[in-house]
């Protein structure tokens, strides 16, 4: 291996014949290319696509309610019915292993009526009624001042947090915001924060233009009272949502006289259901990349082999004289084998340096364009480098394996008598 000799025999051997020594390398080239931009680009997409979740813990449902479809106790078929504060409480007390349960209520909506004025100027925004714990399941930077909190709730008070689409469509650019009232339906809050969302992908415009105030203050103010629009239950972290949401249905049906096979009174979302299915169908796509791409290669190796076998028939001459001269078997073998292994990682790293060059230059537009729908940040995980190294390695050995064999079980006599 440290033979200065050995090298520049490899070297001659390789330079020979420079078109086939380059259209043999080609193949593995090619084909570590393939896998790696394949990968990039099912990563780019998952990004892209899982985005779109946000930030939101992802081991989250969301809960409504609906139209009953069954009679019940008396009760009509298509009665319509309000969650309470106190099954929060009882959600809490009653099923183990949930992390946060978060009542909200909403109002307005995005691009709706105009609902919030500020001297002369006035907007649509989104108005949420939260609980301080909120912040945990939809994390978000706190640019200026804080977040509501269990004294607000307690109080009752009159006071907000809002987005940067909030500040920019009700405020003059460097005009002071903390401190400063905003009028919601007529009704004055003081605010207190604003925030920005830690994923700059998703909806932007949109989150920037929510303002969020606290839950008891959002009922008294907009006349919800008690009730609670819907419901934001996450779990612990080792436990499935999706494995105790059928318990919390249970128990809300159980506490409003609901029929407990009535499977429509009670709308939601498995948001970690909905993740687990995005993230398997990339695995199955990253394995699909790994297939291809492994196919690409092998027919590379395969390129790599047949000319080792036909590089050691045209030497085999010289393959003869080393032996009648005293080579042992294994220095004739190693040789093949090196010149195999030097090919393989040679063309192979410039595979790998092309597909990352190419992956930069694609990371570099969608830098400057902004972000693309369901296509974000295409990379491949460094262990990927690695595996794809010792692939090329081992490749590289058995590509020259069947060659050095051939040329080991040559006798002198007959090698030397070819001509």
């Amino acid at each position: 291996m440290f033979s200065r000799d050995r090298w520049d025999e490899i070297l001659e051997a390789l330079s020979a014949n420079k078109f086939r020594t380059f259209l043999t390398a080609f193949g593995v080239f090619w084909g570590i290319t393939i896998l790696v931009l394949l990968l990039a680009l099912t990563n780019g997409l998952k990004n892209g696509v899982t985005a779109d979740f946000g930030d939101f813990a992802t081991n989250s449902m969301f809960m409504w309610t609906q139209g009953t479809s069954k009679p019940y106790k008396g009760l009509p078929k298509g009665r319509y019915f309000n969650y309470k504060i106190d099954d929060i409480a009882a959600i809490k007390s009653e099923i183990p292993n949930l992390k946060y349960v978060s009542p909200r209520n909403q109002l307005g909506g995005y691009n709706g009526a105009n609902n919030v004025t500020r001297g002369t100027k006035t907007g649509a925004f989104e108005i949420y009624g939260d609980y301080p714990e909120y912040i945990n399941q939809q994390p978000m930077d706190i640019l200026q001042g804080r977040f509501i909190s269990y004294s607000d709730i307690d109080a009752k008070r009159k006071v907000c947090v809002i987005g940067t689409g909030v500040e920019k469509g009700l405020y003059d650019k460097g005009e002071a915001v903390l401190g400063t009232y905003i009028k919601v339906n007529g009704v004055n809050f003081l605010v207190v924060g604003t925030f920005k969302m830690s994923n700059s992908q998703g909806d932007d415009e949109q989150d920037a233009s929510t303002i969020y105030m606290p839950f008891t203050t959002f009922g008294q103010a907009f006349n919800r009272g008690e009730n609670v629009g819907w419901m934001a239950i996450t779990a612990v972290d080792d436990v499935s949502i999706t494995s105790l949401k059928q318990q919390v249905f249970d128990l809300m049906k159980f506490r409003h006289k609901v029929d407990p096979t009535d499977d429509r009174a009670i709308g939601h979302f498995d948001l970690s259901e909905q993740f687990g299915r995005v993230n398997g169908l990339f695995s199955i796509l990253s394995l699909v990349g790994y297939f291809v791409g492994a196919l690409v290669l092998m027919s590379g190796i395969i390129g790599i082999s047949n000319i080792m076998l036909i590089v050691v028939k045209e030497r085999t001459k010289e393959i003869g004289v080393r032996r009648a001269l005293g080579a042992s078997p294994w220095s004739i073998k190693s040789q093949i084998l090196q010149e195999s292994l030097v090919l393989t990682i040679l063309s192979g790293m410039v595979g790998i340096s092309f597909s990352a060059f190419v992956v930069w230059v694609m990371n570099a537009i969608l830098d400057s364009v902004g972000p693309v729908q369901n296509f974000a940040n295409p990379s491949v995980d460094i262990s990927v480098i690695v595996i794809a190294l010792i692939i090329l390695v081992v490749s590289g050995l058995l590509a020259g394996l069947i060659p050095a064999n051939s040329a080991t079980k040559m006798k002198p006599v007959d090698a030397l008598r070819i001509e």
